[in-house]
């Protein structure tokens, strides 16, 4: 396992599978690959195929939205050998899912929802994270969701709650710079205060995409790219945690690769320009 990889990386697309297979993604200008597990959760066919062939000139994380870590039925062992095998198969760098929960009594709700942030909330949480760490061998890397509705039992904020999880259950965080920003508006916090109080040695990986506005509210849509103001959070988060491992997502509206690649080296742009700012003020 190589927890030492670093650069910046893309999303694995079925729209870009002859792109890596014709070039290793070092030529195209990326780093590496994050794969969505659930993708690969199957017995053979295409999927393995091109991701057995990408996987032989490319580092690769895996990303996964079935974890449910914190939903209150039990955790899907059944789901979780799969993700081990492919594990065993793919040698990712670290393995990420979402820290939410997504349905209860086995009944699947298609979203990624929030917790309420609580003292018996963390406790549940940190005590599965630990499950989960177990069985995979490997620490989990957890990512904070986007939300649209907050809880009336929260005890304490999601930056809080977050610190304490990493801390309880010895795992990671994949900070979604999107997710903050996006959130931040919906709920009226501070998105730099937020990045602030996250430890940076617990920050294994970020996340940059794009959202939709609404008269609403921002919903996370993965389909634009980055924002302005999710750039200029971003190169607050790189002056706060430093260097760390960035990729961006696109899941619908998917452009040609060039284009995610020149995207990708705006990100380059900025961590290297906060690096150096950081440097300076040192």
């Amino acid at each position: 396992m190589n927890t030492s990889l670093q650069g910046f990386g893309l999303g694995l697309r079925t729209e870009h599978y002859a792109d890596f297979r014709a070039r290793p993604a070092g030529e195209w200008g990326v780093d590496w690959l994050e794969i969505i597990s659930e993708n690969y959760l199957v017995p053979g066919g295409p999927p393995l195929a091109h991701l057995d062939a990408i996987r032989r000139d490319t580092p690769m994380v895996m990303h996964g939205v079935s974890l449910a870590i914190g939903s209150a039925d039990p955790l899907n062992q059944g789901y979780l050998r799969e993700l081990r095998q492919l594990i065993a198969r793919v040698q990712p760098a670290w393995v990420s899912d979402h820290l939410c929960w997504t349905g209860v009594d086995h009944r699947n709700l298609h979203d990624l929802l929030p917790l309420p942030y609580t003292e018996a909330a963390l406790r549940h949480v940190a005590e599965r994270v630990l499950q989960v760490q177990d069985i995979l061998g490997r620490r989990l890397v957890l990512e904070n969701v986007s939300s649209y509705v907050a809880w009336a039992a929260d005890e304490m904020g999601e930056a809080e709650f977050i610190g304490e999880l990493l801390q309880r259950a010895d795992c990671e965080l994949l900070l979604d710079v999107n997710n903050v920003y996006v959130s931040a508006v919906n709920h009226g916090f501070d998105a730099r205060a937020y990045i602030d109080a996250i430890p940076p040695q617990r920050v294994r990986q970020v996340h940059l995409a794009g959202h939709e506005v609404t008269d609403e509210g921002l919903i996370d849509t993965h389909d634009h790219p980055v924002c302005d103001a999710v750039w200029d959070l971003y190169r607050h988060t790189v002056q706060r945690l430093g260097a760390v491992p960035t990729m961006i997502e696109r899941d619908d509206r998917i452009p040609p690769l060039t284009e995610l690649v020149a995207e990708l080296d705006t990100a380059r742009r900025i961590a290297t320009e906060a690096l150096q700012t950081s440097e300076a003020q040192a």
